[in-house]
C-alpha cells in the first residue's frame, strides 16, 4: 500500500511541475511558485521514505513499533 501512495505522490508532483510551467507561461507568478514548492516537498517526502536505513530497509518497508 505504501508503494502505491509513493507512486501517486510522484505522479502528482510531475503533474504539479507541468501545471506550474503552463501557468508561468500564461503570466501568473504566485500560484505556480506555490505549486513548485508543493512538488518539491512531495518529492522530498518520497525520497525520505525511500532511502534505506542502516538495516537496509526503507521506512516504507519497516513496521511501526507496537
Amino acid at each position: 500500500m505504501t508503494s502505491f501512495v509513493l507512486s501517486i505522490a510522484m505522479l502528482t508532483s510531475i503533474a504539479l511541475i507541468f501545471g506550474a510551467i503552463a501557468l508561468f507561461r500564461r503570466g501568473q507568478r504566485k500560484q505556480p511558485a506555490l505549486m513548485l514548492v508543493l512538488a518539491v516537498v512531495m518529492i522530498a517526502n518520497v525520497v525520505i521514505w525511500s532511502i534505506p536505513t542502516k538495516s537496509g530497509q526503507s521506512l516504507a518497508e519497516t513496521q511501526a513499533p507496537e
